[in-house]
């Protein structure tokens, strides 16, 4: 396996998939006992089907996908989809192991708004651009880069009506653990709670 896949776009922009922290943390992260695989519903029984409504650099959906999960990414910037496709593409090349997880990963271009009426799945995560930190701290220079591609995701609310509508038993809102709750929704059922991000969780139960 090689140790280190990146692919960069103009931007500054790198995906690396295969080493650095995304590798580390799918090898060495804790499983199913992380954050997000329990809040999307993984456990040692059950394997959910997953839409990521707002790919982004798909770290997340690698990891779900690293346990064993069928994820769907949905990405509406063409320079981030176009970004996650060369990512994936040398991730694919680098290893049979990879490759599996890899084959475990559909990605999508357009708007998740739009295509959920036509995606079902167990479990659809949402992660918008989150508000501006209330700290005088720059965020990361990555995200930084992001913002500045994908924008503020003003119709987030919008979104997730639309993913609440596509999931069959839950969706999760990623979310700065202190910021006020987005405007609009429900109380969610429950949560769970980083250092710096929690992770909000609406249940559906549709049999759909």
């Amino acid at each position: 396996m090689s140790d280190k896949i990146v692919e960069s776009d103009p931007q500054g922009l790198a995906l690396d998939f295969v080493g650095g922290r995304v590798g580390h943390r799918s090898r060495f992260g804790g499983g199913r006992g992380q954050h997000l695989p329990r809040a999307a519903g993984f456990t040692n029984a059950s394997t959910p089907t997953v839409i990521d409504a707002t790919a982004g650099l798909g770290r997340d959906a690698f990891l779900l996908a690293s346990l064993g999960g069928h994820i769907t990414l949905l990405e509406r910037s063409p320079e981030v989809h176009k970004l996650l496709e060369d990512g994936l593409s040398a991730a694919r090349a680098a290893g049979p192991h990879v490759a599996a997880v890899v084959a475990r990963m559909t990605l999508i271009h357009g708007d998740s708004k739009i295509l959920l009426s036509s995606l079902k799945a167990d479990v659809v995560m949402v992660d918008p651009m989150h508000p501006p930190r209330k700290k005088s701290a720059l965020a990361k220079k990555e995200m930084r880069l992001l913002r500045q591609l994908v924008g503020e995701d003003s119709d987030a609310l919008e979104l997730m009506r639309a993913a609440m509508a596509a999931a069959r038993k839950r969706v999760v809102l990623k979310w700065p653990r202190h910021a006020d709750a987005l405007d609009g929704l429900p109380k969610p059922c429950h949560q769970i709670l980083g250092k710096t991000t929690r992770y909000d969780v609406f249940m559906c139960h549709r049999n759909i």
